[in-house]
């Protein structure tokens, strides 16, 4: 919504529209608009009108009732409980002279500022400044001073904070860090009010004929670089007595030595950044898991909670940043994701969350990007939830609005016919259950890398794998179920690859050697010397020596695909199309074949035509032949005595079995 749905009965353009056009039910809805927030009361009167219009038009509205779309009342009421941001600056200190070291903010933005005021700098603060010799391998620890009440500080404002550091002898030969913090127009994470904020928010809206509401990719402002030079880092004061109550450190401190590191001290630097990452990554769990409970006590428990969890499509530094990686515990109703998120993921947030489907949130400045997605994402168990056209809606009478009106909805209805013969998955015959910890640590041997790779090798073979990280064991969502299978909600595993499990915790090798006697095949790539903190640990020897080490990722994906081709299952078509932003993985093409657990084999075609090619083929189905002219897809399974259970097809002209 912007300015023209806050006209008198301005949100009836586009209800009308879906009402008359489209197959929905539900529209996901947010704000885009300056000076309004959510706590204002002709913006509820207006959401309320809405909700009522869109029931009497057969569908219902999810509003995204995020605290992001209400700053300013969260700010009157908690004013000290606002994100900052704790910079960290260094400068060689000068023996002759004063040291001036000047710190400047950022102004962080995203989706939820435009047409709004960004999450700009309020203030600035000078925390701490600690005096130290830096070597070759990092701060010599015997050297670090805190000289914080010896310093001076000139300035200190939302637009910069500005110290001077003294020379002298003491100077000779040390560097200076001076730690500054800037407060920022955006809900602390750590805020302790900021659960019973939200809460009360939703239950502002409670009189509305809602049918659910939205938090869509919560977490700390963005970062668009992830910093690479580990010199910011999110904080509060309230997140400091977190951090400090789970490993009675000072974590101001800390910063210091995740950030420069010092001799002799890896392994604690180490797990200083396995606790600050950790604690990062629940706390946004447990705010969106209390954000999905709370819709569900406020409108009623079919109510749905939606969008998506993940902000920068790709798991890596950008979205360790910004939430810690926290998808997998990031409660939805549905699997859902956005943009160019890779597929492993996707599939595998439909077994976390138990989803018929997933659902991915898409937008594109072509029209070919948005048909090859609409197949890609049948032949992979999902669906598209399509964004309007971006940056600008096709004009009239424009090849783009021509396919609009054609061959993109006629294609998107084929597919949803899938919808009435299966509520399973994508069959993926293949785990990769990467750590959690040692991807995110950049002191660590394997930052930023989560298996993608191993990923892509498989769905080249025709095998399609979930991507989980292994803290899903301790929180007993990937089981060893009574078949003696590695399990994730509904499926089992014929192969599961341990990846990177360095700075792993117990429960790991514990789960490991259990299912080591079971009826899934365990493969390692890559070492486990240190536990979670930081200390060294046998890993290596407390994993089963049923679990064969691989050297790389393709001698990884080799035994895999050997081990799957033993057991007789059939691979699905291969995934060949690079897709994504900066980084690219591999997506299925539109043309192919796929398994659903159920048994279920879905046969779809959109290379050329986003309404659906011609299918004119015979193909078999667990050894029974089936012949079939249509168009866009067939989707058949059969029963165990051979009899037909269902099928779907697009412009069917003949099936025979």
């Amino acid at each position: 919504w912007s300015e023209p749905e806050f006209a008198p009965q301005g949100y009836r353009a586009f209800l009308d529209l879906a009402a008359e056009h489209a197959a929905y039910n539900l529209i996901t809805t947010t704000l885009r608009i300056p000076k309004k927030e959510l706590t204002d009361d002709d913006v509820h009167a207006q959401i309320k009108e809405a909700a009522a219009y869109a029931r009497r038009r057969g569908m219902a509205l999810v509003m995204d009732l995020d605290v992001r779309l209400a700053r300013a009342a969260f700010q009157q009421a908690h004013p000290d409980e606002l994100q900052e941001m704790l910079r960290l600056r260094v400068a060689d200190l000068n023996e002759a002279a004063e040291t001036t070291i000047t710190v400047t903010p950022e102004t962080p933005s995203d989706h939820y500022t435009f047409r709004a005021t960004p999450y700009v700098p309020l203030a600035g603060r000078l925390v701490r400044v600690y005096a130290y010799v830096r070597g070759p391998e990092g701060i010599e620890p015997e050297t670090v001073q805190d000289i914080t009440s010896t310093c001076r500080v000139d300035q200190a404002s939302a637009r910069q904070v500005t110290v001077t550091v003294g020379g002298g002898a003491e100077a000779k030969g040390r560097q200076a860090c001076a730690i500054v913090a800037f407060r920022h127009f955006a809900p602390d994470v750590f805020a302790p009010h900021l659960p019973s904020f939200q809460r009360d928010l939703l239950r502002r809206y409670a009189d509305c004929e809602l049918a659910g509401a939205c938090k869509d990719e919560w977490g700390f402002p963005p970062c668009y670089d992830g910093c690479p030079a580990k010199n910011d880092y999110w904080y509060s004061e309230s997140m400091a007595a977190a951090y400090a109550q789970r490993t009675g450190r000072d974590l101001v401190h800390d910063c210091l030595l995740m950030y420069l590191g010092q001799r002799g001290r890896e392994g604690e630097r180490q797990a200083a950044i396995n606790q600050f990452m950790e604690l990062c990554w629940q706390r946004n769990g447990a705010i969106e898991d209390d954000f999905y409970r709370a819709v569900k006590e406020v409108f009623g428990p079919q109510a749905v909670v939606a969008t998506h969890p993940t902000w920068w499509p790709n798991p890596d530094t950008r979205e360790f940043k910004k939430n810690g990686l926290d998808w997998w515990i990031a409660t939805r109703d549905w699997a859902q994701t956005d943009e160019v998120t890779p597929f492993c993921v996707r599939t595998a947030l439909a077994k976390k969350w138990g989803s018929p489907v997933w659902y991915n949130m898409y937008y594109s400045t072509r029209l070919e990007d948005y048909r090859r997605e609409i197949w890609a994402a049948a032949l992979s168990g999902g669906r598209v939830n399509f964004h309007p056209f971006y940056p600008s809606p096709p004009e009239a009478g424009s090849p783009y609005e021509a396919v609009m009106r054609g061959g993109l909805p006629r294609g998107d209805c084929r597919i949803r016919l899938l919808n009435f013969i299966s509520k399973a998955p994508l069959d993926c015959p293949v785990a990769i259950v990467f750590g959690h910890a040692c991807a995110m640590n950049w002191a660590g041997p394997a930052y930023d890398d989560v298996g993608l790779q191993v990923a892509d090798g498989l769905r080249q073979a025709g095998y399609p794998a979930d991507l989980i990280p292994a803290d899903e064991i301790a929180a007993r969502s990937l089981v060893l179920d009574a078949d003696g299978f590695v399990r994730y909600g509904p499926q089992p595993y014929a192969v599961v690859v341990l990846y990177h499990p360095q700075f792993e915790k117990p429960a790991t090798a514990a789960f490991f050697r259990q299912a080591a006697g079971g009826k899934t095949t365990l493969l390692r790539v890559g070492r486990w010397t240190a536990g979670f903190d930081g200390r060294p640990f046998d890993g290596d020897a407390a994993l089963p020596p049923e679990m064969a080490v691989l050297p790389d990722v393709n001698a990884c994906v080799a035994a895999a695909v050997e081990q799957l081709r033993a057991r007789g299952i059939a691979p699905q078509s291969p995934s060949n199309q690079a897709v994504g932003w900066d980084r690219r993985h591999l997506a299925p093409a539109a043309a192919g074949r796929c398994r659903l657990l159920d048994g279920t084999v879905i046969l779809a075609a959109g290379e050329q035509d986003a309404a659906g090619d011609p299918i004119r083929t015979s193909f078999e189905v667990n050894g029974r032949k089936v012949q079939v002219d249509c168009v866009g897809l067939v989707a058949v399974r059969f029963e165990e005595d051979g009899h037909l259970e269902a099928l779907a097809a697009g412009g069917l002209r003949r099936f025979e079995t």
